[in-house]
């Protein structure tokens, strides 16, 4: 089957203009952002969702319409790699060689088909009229043709047909099944270090939509107030965390406007509080956020601090991410800093600190359910390139915490590279440390593996995957 050029209009036949469908054509949009400009779903589709509510007559948005633009966006990233497998097998020429948009409005036509409840008929004539208005009544009869093959079997023949056999190649199998690239799920199958129950869940949670969590900055705002809320649950393991149900929208909440609480995965939560409550020899009075960006788990401590009376220090690299740290930290009720720091060429002397947190930079391997488009542009030299600045961090915490103090390197990625590795190397080169046991401080959470670190999965722990080490310095 063949992308077909336009066809001249018989003499005659009356020219129908293409209908402009918006929830479909705001979701092409957004695919195009996340393709052309490496934008992030994430932060590209929101103010697009804003706009159109704010529109007036009939591309105004309701609610139906912003959830079903949100679902043909993600679900489409998320299960990308699968339908990338079975577009393949209905066109006659490799996918590098179609041309990205009409690869997009296929995509969202696969997902449509395949993985939604909208009826066969109604999500070929909606992805083909899209394709009308955005790439042109010629290749919209090839976007026609393509579909109406994929449209003659369900998901699950289809993965049969198109995923080679688990027994023959078992990565492959699951990169297919479960649309993640074959290097991620091996690195994923390596880090869980268990048998194929465990990977395939994990791979199936990645594709699951997240719930949102908020925070309540203690001395801010308390989660009796946030659980007030209609959409409101208690978080599971947080003392901190409240969460939104389907449907519910953390900007309608009046703390989160106010920035007394905010958006937050629980993991990240967890994290920040394992580090606040490690046992200390000495003083308690200064904290360092070492790779504070973008303030999240420096709120949390900033606050946490405040009712200690100890101060927070934190510091972010890039001036503009220093901002936002500065506009999440605004209101705090104890006293705190914000400064535009390289980790790895510290302004501040060693030993200053009591508990250094340092959220190195990564992959992003662990965030891939609210980030599903990262699972495709990461690539295993990735890996190298965060390598060395991740043990210059570390090293960093660990010059600047005092004898007696705490350090806490955490990454948003499982990926064993990224998080033992890095720690026993560079523990090496510290002979007057020691790992605490991190599992104690994270009290009620199950599944936390042999210790003394920590690795939270979503398929445990509903969080994303967060690792820490906590190591105290003892010379």
């Amino acid at each position: 089957m063949s992308e077909q050029s336009a066809r001249p209009r018989k003499p005659g036949k009356p020219y129908r203009r293409p209908q402009k469908d918006p929830v479909r054509f705001l979701a092409f949009e957004a695919l195009r952002a996340v393709d052309e400009r490496d934008a992030y779903a994430n932060l590209v589709l929101p103010p697009l969702l804003r706009k159109a509510r704010e529109k007036e007559g009939p591309e105004k948005f309701d609610a139906r319409d912003a959830a079903l633009a949100t679902e043909l966006v993600y679900g489409t990233l998320r299960r990308q790699g699968t339908y990338d497998a079975i577009i393949s097998a209905c066109v006659d020429r490799p996918l590098r060689e179609v041309d990205p948009p009409v690869l997009d409005v296929l995509s969202l036509g696969v997902h449509q088909l395949l993985g939604t409840r909208i009826p066969t008929h109604a999500a070929v004539s909606a992805s083909v009229e899209l394709a009308r208005v955005v790439l042109g009544d010629g290749r919209a009869k090839f976007v026609n043709a393509v579909l109406r093959k994929v449209a003659q079997d369900d998901l699950d023949t289809w993965i049969e047909r198109v995923a080679p056999p688990y027994d023959e190649d078992p990565e492959d199998h699951l990169a297919v099944v479960h649309s993640h690239p074959r290097w991620v799920v091996s690195a994923l199958w390596d880090s869980l270090g268990g048998g194929r129950t465990g990977i395939e869940e994990l791979l199936a949670a990645d594709n699951e939509r997240p719930e949102v969590t908020l925070v309540a900055r203690p001395g801010r705002a308390t989660t009796d107030e946030l659980l007030r809320e209609e959409a409101a649950l208690p978080g599971r393991w947080s003392p901190y965390a409240v969460r939104l149900s389907e449907g519910g929208e953390p900007g309608a909440v009046d703390a989160v406007r106010q920035g007394r609480a905010g958006v937050q995965d629980e993991g990240s939560q967890l994290v920040a509080l394992a580090l606040a409550n490690a046992p200390l020899d000495g003083p308690d009075e200064k904290w360092l956020d070492g790779c504070a960006g973008p303030g999240g788990k420096a709120a949390l401590l900033a606050a946490l601090a405040a009712g200690r009376g100890a101060a927070l220090l934190a510091a972010e690299k890039l001036p503009h991410r220093a901002s936002l740290v500065a506009k999440t930290l605004a209101g705090n009720p104890g006293p705190y800093q914000v400064i535009a720091a390289d980790g790895t060429r510290p302004p501040w002397l060693p030993g200053t600190f009591d508990r250094v947190l340092m959220d190195v930079p990564c992959t992003g391997l662990g965030a891939l359910r609210r980030r599903p488009e990262a699972r495709w542009r990461r690539r295993p030299e990735d890996l190298e390139r965060f390598a060395p600045l991740q043990r210059e961090l570390l090293r960093t915490a660990l010059d600047s915490v005092r004898v007696g103090g705490v350090v806490g390197y955490a990454t948003c990625s499982p990926h064993l590279a990224e998080t033992r590795a890095v720690v026993d190397d560079v523990l090496k080169q510290y002979p007057h440390t020691e790992l605490i046991d991190a599992r104690p401080l994270l009290p009620d959470v199950p599944a936390l593996g042999e210790g003394p670190d920590v690795q939270l999965w979503p398929h445990l722990h509903g969080t994303d995957a967060m690792y820490l080490a906590l190591v105290r310095r003892t010379g």
